[in-house]
């Protein structure tokens, strides 16, 4: 199988998660705007839309292979911003056992660890371009090997 095809499947990989979350952001905000407001940031429910809007514009480019050398980055440092600001950060819902916000924690953290992760696949997708597949290399922004 050649890399392109790899880097093909990647980044189909790669776009599935931020599609569907911004998709769910713009058509049901409500408990996104409640995380973004518990984590104390302003204008909770502007703020989901607009993160609904960048995800589902950044997963249809890196779906597409469309910029996908800025839009990395921009999902890497997205990735690492969401990771300390709202995964980062012990949970404990009062009136909830011990045992539960251990559980919600240990969750949390998985949240975390996925989200540098993933900063690192998106740092390495911009900076090996979007592949032979992609609107990138059709527009001839990407020197195809």
């Amino acid at each position: 199988m050649s890399n392109n095809v790899i880097i093909l499947i990647a980044r189909v990989l790669l776009s599935f998660m931020f599609i569907f979350a911004g998709f769910g952001k713009i058509t049901d905000p409500a408990s996104t705007a409640g995380m973004i407001a518990g984590a104390g940031l302003p204008a909770a429910t502007a703020l989901t839309y607009l993160a609904g809007l960048f995800e589902l514009a950044a997963g249809l480019a890196v779906l597409v292979g469309f910029q996908v050398r800025i839009v990395g980055w921009l999902l890497a440092v997205f990735c690492v911003f969401t990771g300390f600001v709202f995964h980062f950060s012990p949970i404990n819902v009062p009136d909830f056992p011990a045992a539960a916000n251990a559980w919600l924690n240990g969750l949390n953290f998985v949240n975390f660890m996925k989200n540098i992760t993933l900063a690192g696949a998106y740092i390495m997708l911009a900076t090996n371009g979007a592949g032979a597949y992609s609107l990138d290399a059709r527009r001839g922004a990407y020197a195809v090997a």
